[in-house]
């Protein structure tokens, strides 16, 4: 039977004698000298990557992503690039763990395609841990291509059955899964997870990810958004799993009935997002452009926003509204997978079938139509995301369970 394993945080003990922002309570995430390989197959967020260099002996091999970024943002952390090819990727993988078999004590790849089982069976035979690291469902997001095509993202049925037998190969070779939900836990029990450790690694940095502490008109004025009007928020990549089309209708069909809206959207995936905005014929009220770097920019686009809106046709947790909820900002996403965790209708923020643009338009005018709802849902929001999501804390559980497996000498 697989071992599922949820470390989930509580801060009631250390909040309930005190009216504190319950994000205001310290947590301290110790280093370790753990010398950690970190496979990077398809690209990563600069935040875990420079949270795993504070906390880890880091090295990172990643595959070159032609046309894209391999860290989403500049570090000072050293990156090994490998080739582009996922084979060829694969077999670097397998050679940089071999070459340096006396010097890693536990290897963090990321997925669960071809870079992972290279890692897992060089794990397997040299006796390394190896755990990996899923934020997604990827076959549940390659289905989504069926029915919404985009340009170099075609639906094959034979890529989703090479998906399918990875997947499978991996979990008994490997089996030892970080997931980021119970969700992806669930997944990966349908391919024969031995255990699966539930810890949402990048988690919510919650002082910079707070409330606004100025005028939300001056803090507009100062990015150069609109003063007038509400903004939406829409932070997601260009992808068919995301589903900026529903948003868009819904958007549209507002825009068209007279309301003051603006819709603010930052992704790699801009300009695609731009042109769909024009096929929509609501260009002139969409604020797009380029994605914003997560620590020096993105909180104050949160904070400067009326809502956030999270469309997606499938995903693994979604940290844009975990993100919101700690500024503070309401939110609207789907009731599909991982979402459906942290988004809680009539709790934490307001939910929609997926697809169904006239049930997300209705949601975004009870969101903007009743700010004292709206704020109430979201400062319920912001509970939630410091007592099972805040930064230090999930980072914490990853540093104890890595280490506990090196002293242990494997799982």
């Amino acid at each position: 039977m697989a071992d599922y394993q949820l470390i989930h945080r509580n801060n009631d003990a250390a909040t309930a004698s005190t009216n504190l922002d319950p994000c205001t309570v310290e947590s301290k995430t110790e280093a370790t000298y753990v010398n950690l390989l970190l496979v990077v197959e398809s690209g990563i967020d600069v935040r875990l990557v420079e949270a795993l260099q504070e906390r880890f002996h880091l090295s990172i091999l990643a595959r070159r992503i032609v046309g894209g970024v391999e860290i989403s943002q500049a570090s000072s952390v050293p990156v090994s690039i490998g080739p582009s090819s996922r084979v060829r990727f694969a077999l670097a993988v397998a050679s940089r763990i071999w070459r340096s078999r006396t010097r890693t004590e536990f290897v963090l790849v990321q997925g669960y395609s071809l870079a992972a089982l290279a890692s897992n069976l060089s794990g397997r035979l040299l006796g390394i841990p190896t755990a990996m690291l899923v934020c997604s469902p990827v076959e549940a997001y390659y289905l989504c291509r069926r029915g919404h095509p985009e340009a170099g993202k075609q639906f094959r049925r034979y890529e989703l059955t090479v998906l399918a037998v990875l997947a499978r190969l991996n979990a008994l070779l490997g089996g030892c899964y970080v997931v980021l939900s119970q969700h992806l836990a669930d997944v990966m029990k349908k391919h024969g997870a031995k255990r699966s450790f539930i810890i949402p690694v990048y988690g919510v940095d919650t002082n910079l990810f707070s409330p606004v502490m100025e005028s939300k008109l001056d803090l507009r004025s100062r990015l150069g958004l609109p003063v007038t009007g509400k903004i939406i928020f829409f932070s997601s990549r260009v992808a068919p799993e995301k589903d900026s089309e529903t948003l868009l209708q819904a958007f549209r069909g507002l825009v068209e009935q007279g309301r003051d809206l603006w819709l603010l959207h930052r992704s790699g995936g801009f300009r695609n997002f731009v042109e769909a905005a024009e096929a929509h014929g609501v260009s002139n009220r969409v604020l797009a452009g380029d994605a914003l770097h997560p620590v020096t920019e993105l909180p104050a686009h949160y904070q400067a926003s009326d809502l956030c809106v999270q469309a997606s046709r499938e995903e693994g947790l979604g940290f844009s509204p975990l993100e919101a909820l700690a500024c503070q900002i309401p939110v609207i996403a789907t009731s599909v997978g991982g979402l459906k965790e942290t988004i809680i209708d009539g709790l934490t923020g307001w939910s929609y079938p997926v697809g169904d643009s006239v049930s997300l338009a209705r949601a975004i005018v009870q969101a903007l139509d009743d700010p004292a709802e709206a704020a109430r849902r979201s400062r319920e929001g912001r509970k939630l995301v410091c007592s099972r999501y805040e930064r230090n804390l999930v980072f914490q559980e990853l540093v104890t369970l890595i280490q506990s497996v090196v002293q242990r000498g494997g799982w």
